[in-house]
């Protein structure tokens, strides 16, 4: 089924996710940094299903340890002392946990880009910055597709190329070698064609010119003034918590964070109902449309 958050103005998704990854990247709270990593393995499945699993499974979860693990072997700040290593330096309480805080905010980090990835399509990027900035939202729309697209065509050039027998999988080590290269030929031959073909398409249809109008099929609606009232609101809440320090954590040299404050659980709380928003809306969004089934 759709995501219901995607159908929503694009001022809405890209304020959601500046906001959201703004809050995962400065906010070390350990409350704050599992809300986040959280919500963002939860929407993330929700858009992608088994996909997503799979990803977090295979590539977050082992990179989240190794960070986890590769601090407090570099890192040996801290007044609680564990043990000692055996080159002699100690293992401290500090550099661990810090380790493991700066290893869930990156690893959140990335699922919440990728969660942006999937909604903020490039028509959206550029119907938000196309008039100020044309050249750069061009540039930076084709960037933000460069993976997935530039993933897929690799794909459809090595089964091409498997059923005609040259596939780096097929022949000896010199062949396979030999078929690897080719096929890097072909889609670096494809990439720049397709470059070529995107910047003459755009010009040829008066891309960036002034005066220039273009056809777009978004419009600020009731809802989106509603979801915009509403993440205001919770942003507003998120910002004063912090505002008053209520989500302090301090790591060197010793762990020190905001004792627990009816201040602070407003400030978890608006943070949690911030970051779960999208599913939210799908979750109500789907329940009104089983309704309507349940009465047809």
């Amino acid at each position: 089924m759709r995501d219901s958050f995607s159908t929503y103005h694009p001022i809405i998704n890209l304020i959601y996710f500046v906001a959201v990854l703004a809050c995962s990247m400065l906010f070390m709270h350990p409350v704050f940094q599992l809300i986040a990593l959280l919500s963002a393995m939860i929407y993330s499945i929700l858009l992608k299903g088994r996909r997503a699993v799979r990803f977090q499974l295979l590539y977050m979860l082992p990179l989240l340890i190794v960070m986890a693990v590769m601090n407090p072997l570099f890192n040996h700040a801290g007044v609680t002392i564990l043990f000692y290593l055996r080159n002699g330096n100690p293992m401290t309480l500090e550099s661990i946990m810090y380790g493991i805080a700066a290893a869930v905010m990156y690893v959140t980090v990335i699922l919440w880009f990728s969660c942006y990835n999937a909604v903020m399509t490039s028509d959206k990027f550029i119907y938000l910055f196309g008039r100020i900035i044309p050249a750069l939202s061009l540039i930076f729309s084709m960037v933000l597709r460069f993976v997935p697209r530039y993933a897929a065509q690799v794909k459809v050039i090595t089964y091409a190329q498997r059923s005609i027998g040259r596939d780096i999988t097929q022949g000896s080590i010199l062949a396979r070698a030999r078929h690897g290269i080719r096929i890097l030929s072909i889609m670096i031959t494809w990439a720049l064609e397709n470059a070529i073909e995107t910047a003459d398409s755009m010009k040829s249809r008066g891309y960036g010119l002034p005066g220039r109008t273009s056809f777009s099929m978004y419009r600020f609606d009731r809802r989106d003034r509603v979801v915009l009232i509403i993440m205001l609101g919770l942003i507003g809440g998120i910002v004063g918590s912090a505002c008053f320090g209520q989500n302090a954590i301090r790591f060197f040299p010793s762990i020190r964070m905001s004792s627990m404050t009816t201040g602070s659980i407003f400030g978890f709380a608006a943070y949690g109902c911030f970051c779960l928003l999208p599913v939210a809306i799908r979750l109500v969004e789907d329940m009104k449309w089983k309704s309507i089934e349940s009465k047809m």
